[in-house]
């Protein structure tokens, strides 16, 4: 072979490899910028809602409206959020809520829905539900299945899209720990209402956080269950620190 066809085999050579290079980082670039998109964006005066059950009431005052008070937001994971969100986003004058009830579960919330989320326009609305709609049922208290779960879920959500477009929806993974109040009688039942919560919010375009692979990722023998939530269902000082850790990394407002 002549030297001059050796040459133009090595430029070949050298153009493909920097084609492929380009192609390479053009496609990582993009996957980028298209895991960014799934990010939450913050501006003046937005509102962020926090709604759910007990775990997001966390003895909340309800006689107390005020965004951005210590009081009307409780003592869990919805407050530490709403901490780490004013102090680091203190510009844009944020109205922190927390609407959470104690022993709610998704046919309750979509009784209050109008007022206690729509009329109050938030920017972003966090959802955590489910582990009532499988505890009410075990002790007789409700009749709601799996079925029922996703169906009145789905509803909810879709009345959400329909009333606020523009509202960035946070969906969180229903969890329990198996210690206090749990044991094997609740599975695979409640794998299953993990498995709705999570279509349902695929379904409506959401953020998606896995409170429950966190935890199960937590515990060892040195933080057994009981440290992250000591009857298995309502988290501990540690379990809301977590939750709220774990919620501003999904959202990328950490």
């Amino acid at each position: 072979m002549s030297t001059e066809k050796i040459s133009i085999s090595r430029r070949n050579l050298f153009r493909t490899a920097a084609l492929a290079a380009g192609a390479t980082t053009l496609t990582a670039t993009q996957a980028q910028a298209k895991r960014k998109k799934k990010k939450v964006s913050l501006n003046m005066n937005d509102t962020i809602l926090f709604q759910g059950d007990s775990i997001t009431d966390a003895g909340r005052d309800k006689g107390n409206a005020n965004a951005n008070d210590f009081g009307a937001l409780g003592r869990g994971y919805a407050n530490m959020i709403a901490s780490q969100l004013l102090g680091g986003h203190a510009a844009e004058k944020l109205q922190c809520l927390n609407r959470g009830i104690s022993g709610h579960k998704v046919p309750d919330l979509a009784a209050r829905w109008q007022a206690d989320t729509i009329d109050l326009q938030p920017a972003l609305l966090s959802i955590l539900i489910g582990v009532n709609d499988i505890w009410h049922a075990r002790a007789g208290k409700y009749d709601g299945t799996v079925a029922d779960y996703e169906t009145g879920f789905a509803a909810l959500l879709k009345e959400t899209r329909e009333a606020l477009p523009e509202t960035a929806l946070v969906i969180c993974e229903p969890f329990v720990l198996r210690c206090g109040a749990i044991d094997d009688t609740w599975f695979p039942e409640f794998d299953e209402r993990r498995a709705v919560a999570k279509k349902v919010a695929k379904d409506a375009g959401a953020l998606w956080v896995p409170f429950q692979s966190m935890f199960d990722d937590a515990v060892s023998e040195a933080t057994p269950p009981a440290y992250w939530a000591g009857d298995g269902v309502h988290p501990t000082m540690a379990g809301h620190a977590l939750m709220a850790k774990t919620w501003l990394d999904v959202t990328g407002l950490g």
